[in-house]
């Protein structure tokens, strides 16, 4: 008998963050001494008729609510069939950005994983264990943290003393690009030839002027990639087109277009040379390897956003990505994580002496969520099913 999903429950809890505030619109995340926010997080298990849960912390607000208008549909269904749901789900939410799908199949990947008592790095075909880290800071402040081109530079000078072989930059919002275009080339001055850098102004340059300002500090720089610079908020496949025509530094892009379809499409457009991925946001696992393998067949590379158990196994199984990415990061802050795992960090002390980090090797996912800690934290509980 194939097993069957018997109940789906999302868990919401509150933790607090010290010494972090937000910039100018309250979006970015930043650097604040004595500020504290209390921002919410999700662990999301569904379990089977076979007595295997599968488990995962991570999601945002807007993919638990599509949860509630999908989880109906899961009840009885086999969680074996990763690629039927999958279908299934990515066209019930066709009218929304799908991030739905995300809980829901890295639970689906996290049962396999321990239904067959493997890493589900093994169960995507596996080709590495050991993967090399980027440090990527925070927004710029104006708070004396990274709050100047020298600041960052002096950061990325330890990260790469730390054993970081790369280093991105987030830059500041609504500030002068003049500051921007100098932290790019304050940073290559300081760390030297050998390190890999990107930037990722995260949306946040004005005029396509300004974006072309900082992709030709990049140039002068020889920075390893140039992510998301406008505000078109990076989906214009046209804009992105023109500024590769005009600057010689690889885009990245991809973070803010969902799922397979539309970052082929800004393949074939030739508007990024970095294929940008998340389980996240690209329908889980099963969404991301299915972009990168598209990415694979142009001769192309993944650039997989933001750290996380999941983003370990896709990278560990994967020949065509650079770099994971360790962040949120800052030389005044411990961490900018709640800490829902035992035994897993994602903070800037979770590199080796050689900059990287590793997979887990227990099965699913292989990492223990703290329950006694997301209990105490637990905000509400929302539960589909008997």
């Amino acid at each position: 008998m194939a097993p069957r999903i018997t109940r789906v429950t999302v868990h919401r809890y509150a933790y607090e963050l010290v010494d972090v505030g937000y910039d100018y619109n309250g979006f970015n995340m930043v650097y604040c001494k004595g500020s504290r926010i209390r921002p919410y997080g999700y662990v999301i298990t569904i379990e089977t008729d076979v007595g295997i849960t599968g488990e995962w912390a991570g999601g945002t607000a807007e993919a638990y609510a599509q949860i509630g208008s999908i989880a109906h549909y899961l009840i009885g269904k086999n969680p074996l069939e990763r690629e039927r749901i999958y279908n299934d789900l990515k066209r019930a939410l066709r009218k929304n950005d799908r991030f739905g799908i995300a809980p829901i199949d890295i639970c689906l990947w996290d049962i396999a994983g321990k239904l067959y008592n493997a890493p589900i790095y093994q169960l995507l075909g596996g080709y590495r264990r050991r993967l090399p880290a980027y440090a990527s800071t925070t927004h710029g402040d104006e708070n004396g943290g990274l709050c100047s081109p020298e600041a960052y530079a002096d950061f990325a000078v330890r990260c790469r003393e730390m054993g970081y072989p790369a280093f991105k930059i987030h830059g500041w919002g609504n500030g002068p690009v003049q500051r921007e275009v100098a932290t790019v080339l304050k940073v290559r001055e300081k760390v030297g030839p050998a390190m890999d850098l990107m930037i990722d102004p995260a949306c946040e340059l004005n005029t396509f002027a300004d974006a072309l300002r900082v992709g030709r500090a990049c140039d002068e720089a020889n920075f390893f990639w140039y992510e998301d610079p406008f505000k078109d908020g990076g989906i214009s496949a046209f804009a992105y087109r023109k500024l590769r025509q005009l600057i010689k530094t690889p885009l990245c892009l991809g973070e803010h277009v969902r799922t397979l379809e539309p970052h082929v499409d800004f393949i074939v457009a030739e508007a990024t040379d970095y294929v940008h991925t998340d389980a996240t946001y690209d329908g889980g696992i099963t969404g991301l390897m299915k972009i990168a393998h598209a990415a694979e067949g142009f001769g192309l590379d993944v650039a997989i956003h933001a750290p996380g158990p999941a983003h370990r196994h896709c990278f560990a199984a994967l020949r065509n990505c650079n770099y994971y990415e360790m962040g949120l990061v800052h030389p005044l802050l411990k961490t900018t994580k709640p800490p829902v795992y035992r035994d897993y960090s994602d903070d800037l002390d979770s590199i080796d002496a050689t900059g990287h980090v590793t997979v887990p090797e227990g099965p699913g996912l292989g990492v223990e969520i703290d329950w006694d800690w997301v209990r105490a934290h637990e905000v509400d509980v929302v539960t589909y099913g008997p």
